[in-house]
C-alpha cells in the first residue's frame, strides 16, 4: 500500500512537471521567450506585494498588447490555470499575488499613453502607465489626472482601477471610478469587449472599477483629465490634540466647505516626517491638519478666511500658509512620504485601512490608541480626515513573532471598532486576500451570495484572481450560487 502511494505521488509530480513545461512552451510560442518567466528566482519576484507573501505562480508573462493578453488568457484556460493581473505590486491587501499557482500577467511593458484628446480633456492609456507619469505627460497641456494615492510615483493605472484608488484629493475630486470614462477588457475566455459610461443600460464601467481583477483584465482605459485650477493654496493648522483637530474637521465640512484635501497627522508621524523630509510641519503639536483648496482666486481667498476662523475656534495653536509652489510641494512630499518615514521608528509597518463617519473620528482615534497600547504596539496616524478614511500605521519588527501577533491583534481590533462606529472595513486599499474573511462582519450571507452571482456572470470558473474579495475561497458556501 505504501509503495503504491509513493508511486502515485511520483506520478503526480511528473505530471505537474510535464504540464508546466508544456505551459511554458505554449506561452513562448504565443509571446516569445523574453515575455515568459518560469525560473524560480523570477517567480519569487512576483510572489508578494506590499502587504504579504503569496505562493509562487506557475509562470509570469509580460504582454505587450491586448492581443497578447487575450492569447495568454486562452492558454491559461486550456491548462486550467488561473490568471492574476498585476501592476507595480504596491497593493496593501494581497490582491495581486497568486494563491494557488496560476499565471501572473505583469503589465510592465504595457505602459504607453495611447491617445491624448486635449479638447475633450481625456486620455487613453495602457494599464501599466504609472499614475504620476500621466499627469506629468499632460501638464504641458494645462491638464492633470486627479486620483493621487500616496503610491502615485510607482503605482499603475491598472492597479488603481482594480482597487478604485483614491488619495488625499478624493475628498473634492472623487476616487478612480469618477475619472474612468471607458474600458477595454479581456474576459475569462480571452475575448475582448469594451465599456463606456455613455453606453445605455447598466454601468459596466463602474462595476469593473474596484473589482480587483475578478471580473476581467483591463487592457486600456479612457480617463478624464482636469484643467489646472486658477489658484491653489495649502495651509497647516497645528492643534494640541487629535480630538480638537477632529472636531475642526467636522466643523469645516459642516460649514459647507469642501476643501480639495483635508489631511491629518499625529505627533508620531509629524516628527518622523520632519526628521526625514524637513517638510515644514510643527513637531510640538499633538495633531496637524494639512488643508488644500483650489479653484478661482476669490473662492480660495474666501475659503482661507473661513477655514482659518473655524480652526481657531477649535483651538488651533498655529496657522501657516504655504506661500510658494516649492513650500506646497514640500508639505505634500512629507505627507505622501509619511509611511516610508516610519522606517526611522521601526523596520516594518502595517497599514490598516478603514472608514468611519467624520463625526466619529475622535472615538475612532481613541480606539486606535487604546488597541495599540493594549498590545504594546507603536502607532502613528496619518489619514484622509475629510472623508473619515483612517490609515493607522502599526510599527513593528517582523523578525519578532510576538510583535507580528500583536500587530495582527491590533489591526483586527481597529477593524471591528470601525464597524461598531458605523464605518466599513476598507476605504481605498481594497479587500484582496487580506480582508476577505472580514466581509462577513459587514455583509449577510444573502448579500455575499448576490455578489458572488455577479462574479459568476463575468467569470463562471472563477479563474480571474481567485481567492480574492470573497471569504473562505473562491467556491465557499457563503457565496456559491444556488
Amino acid at each position: 500500500m505504501q509503495t503504491h502511494l509513493v508511486m502515485l505521488v511520483k506520478d503526480a509530480a511528473v505530471f505537474r512537471s510535464e504540464s508546466t513545461t508544456m505551459l511554458r512552451e505554449r506561452l513562448i510560442e504565443a509571446l516569445g521567450v523574453e515575455a515568459v518567466k518560469t525560473a524560480p528566482e523570477d517567480l519569487a519576484v512576483y510572489a508578494f506585494d506590499a502587504y504579504t507573501d503569496g505562493a509562487p505562480p506557475s509562470a509570469v508573462v509580460l504582454p505587450a498588447s491586448t492581443r497578447d493578453v487575450s492569447a495568454v488568457v486562452k492558454i491559461a484556460r486550456e491548462f486550467g490555470e488561473p490568471i492574476v493581473a498585476r501592476g507595480a505590486g504596491t497593493g496593501l491587501c494581497g490582491g495581486a499575488v497568486a494563491t494557488a499557482g496560476g499565471i501572473v500577467l505583469s503589465f510592465a511593458r504595457m505602459n504607453r499613453i495611447l491617445e491624448l484628446d486635449e479638447r475633450n480633456r481625456r486620455a487613453r492609456v495602457q494599464p501599466g502607465v504609472i499614475n504620476l507619469d500621466l499627469s506629468r505627460h499632460v501638464a504641458a497641456s494645462g491638464l492633470f489626472y486627479a486620483p493621487d494615492p500616496s503610491s502615485q510615483k510607482i503605482s499603475t493605472i491598472g492597479g488603481n482601477i482594480a482597487t478604485n484608488a483614491g488619495g488625499p484629493h478624493c475628498l473634492s475630486y472623487g476616487t478612480t471610478v469618477n475619472h474612468v470614462l471607458a474600458l477595454e477588457v479581456v474576459d475569462h475566455r480571452g475575448e475582448v469587449f469594451t465599456t463606456s459610461i455613455d453606453d445605455a443600460g447598466y454601468d459596466l464601467t463602474a462595476a469593473l472599477v474596484g473589482s480587483e481583477g475578478t471580473l476581467g483584465v483591463v487592457t486600456s482605459a479612457w480617463l478624464r483629465l482636469l484643467a489646472f485650477p486658477e489658484a491653489v493654496r495649502v495651509w497647516v493648522a497645528a492643534f494640541g490634540d487629535i480630538d480638537s483637530a477632529s472636531e475642526a474637521v467636522s466643523a469645516i465640512i459642516g460649514a459647507g466647505i469642501v476643501p480639495t484635501a483635508l489631511e491629518m497627522m499625529d505627533s508620531v508621524i509629524t516628527r518622523a516626517v520632519e526628521a526625514a523630509f524637513a517638510a515644514g510641519y510643527p513637531t510640538d503639536a499633538g495633531a496637524v491638519l494639512l488643508v488644500e483648496h483650489a479653484g478661482v482666486e476669490e473662492d480660495v481667498a474666501a475659503a482661507e478666511t473661513s477655514i482659518h476662523a473655524i480652526v481657531s475656534q477649535h483651538g488651533a495653536r498655529s496657522w501657516r500658509s504655504a506661500r510658494t509652489a516649492a513650500e506646497r510641494a514640500a508639505l505634500w512630499a512629507g505627507r505622501k512620504g509619511a509611511a516610508g518615514a516610519t522606517g526611522r521608528i521601526a523596520p516594518n509597518y502595517y497599514t490598516q485601512d478603514v472608514c468611519v463617519p467624520r463625526s466619529r473620528l475622535p472615538q475612532a482615534l481613541r480606539a486606535v490608541e487604546s488597541a495599540a497600547a493594549e498590545n504594546a504596539v507603536t502607532v502613528g496616524n496619518v489619514f484622509h480626515a475629510g472623508d473619515g478614511n483612517l490609515h493607522p500605521l502599526l510599527m513593528y519588527d517582523k523578525r519578532e513573532r510576538k510583535q507580528v501577533a500583536a500587530v495582527v491583534e491590533t489591526g483586527n481590533a481597529i477593524l471591528q471598532c470601525a464597524i461598531d462606529l458605523g464605518g466599513t472595513i476598507s476605504g481605498e486599499h481594497g479587500i484582496g486576500w487580506e480582508k476577505r474573511d472580514a466581509m462577513t462582519r459587514i455583509y449577510s450571507t444573502a448579500d455575499l451570495a448576490t455578489m458572488g452571482r455577479v462574479r459568476d456572470v463575468f467569470d463562471p470558473a472563477r479563474a480571474l484572481n481567485p481567492e480574492k474579495i470573497f471569504p473562505n475561497g473562491s467556491r465557499c458556501p457563503e457565496v456559491a450560487p444556488p
